[in-house]
């Protein structure tokens, strides 16, 4: 899974960028809240599929505790520091939908921001079902820009304006890229098609948030290369940009998280 769209929402972008970490600070409770909604507790075996980061690993770590089993996967695990990957926690370099599974019988496998990057998302989300044991959990979280796609919610001025032409020039990079605006929403309807059973799904929608215009930020100067080559801005509207997310006069909203999840017959 190649994560080219250098997006928002993205943890990998997140986890490098500065001051805290601005992802977790808003999706790590509502990803928390779905797992412990599941009975998540010592022993499991779980799957992170796409890791990213450490927030969810070393969750997932303490949960399941020294009798469980937390394996981390990602294309990338440079973020494997010791620290994080001693037992019950093992890292591997792995691609879903291409290489093997790195496992079977898990209790719970999650994916967040990986499924709509997999190259095969049909049969990466096959790899991730099978890997699970009879009655095992899925939960599978993507993002949907296209069910809101505004930077501000409310154009109360030119700095809104702007926030928001830029966001619909980052949904342009991302089509541009085979990135599906969409996919989120498509989450309840892929897992039951999979033969998941008991499929539900909610959505999170942060706005206002100090870590929504961290985000932001860490975004825009991510794809302000693309976007200048692109000429879908120019380097004085994201300097402008930029500077007015810094003075904290706007409400800066990020898409919203679909959450979907369901159980193996």
């Amino acid at each position: 899974m190649m994560r080219t769209d250098g997006y928002l929402l993205d943890h990998r972008q997140a986890e490098t960028g500065q001051g805290p970490d601005a992802f977790a600070t808003l999706f790590d409770p509502t990803t928390f809240r779905h797992m412990e909604g599941f009975g998540l507790g010592s022993g499991w075996r779980c799957w992170e599929v796409g890791a990213g980061g450490t927030s969810v690993v070393s969750w997932l770590a303490k949960k399941v505790g020294p009798t469980g089993k937390v394996m981390a996967t990602d294309t990338d695990i440079s973020w494997a520091v010791p620290s994080v990957t001693r037992p019950p926690v093992e890292a591997l370099v792995h691609h879903v939908g291409v290489d093997r599974s790195p496992g079977d019988g898990f209790d719970l496998v999650h994916a967040r921001l990986t499924l709509a990057h997999a190259p095969d998302r049909e049969r990466a989300l096959l790899s991730m079902i099978k890997a699970l044991r009879p009655g095992g959990r899925l939960l599978i979280e993507d993002a949907d820009p296209a069910l809101q796609p505004l930077a501000c919610l409310e154009e109360s001025g030119p700095e809104h304006q702007l926030a928001n032409r830029l966001r619909q020039a980052v949904r342009a990079l991302l089509a541009e890229r085979g990135i599906d605006p969409a996919h989120g929403r498509r989450l309840p309807r892929l897992l039951r098609a999979a033969g998941l059973r008991g499929v539900e799904a909610d959505a999170y929608f942060p706005v206002a948030s100090p870590a929504c215009a961290a985000l932001e930020s860490t975004t825009v100067e991510r794809v302000r290369e693309a976007l200048v080559t692109a000429n879908l801005a120019t380097e004085e509207e994201i300097d402008r940009h930029l500077a007015n997310v810094a003075a904290g006069a706007m409400d800066i909203a990020a898409p919203p998280l679909i959450s979907a999840w369901g159980r193996k017959a």
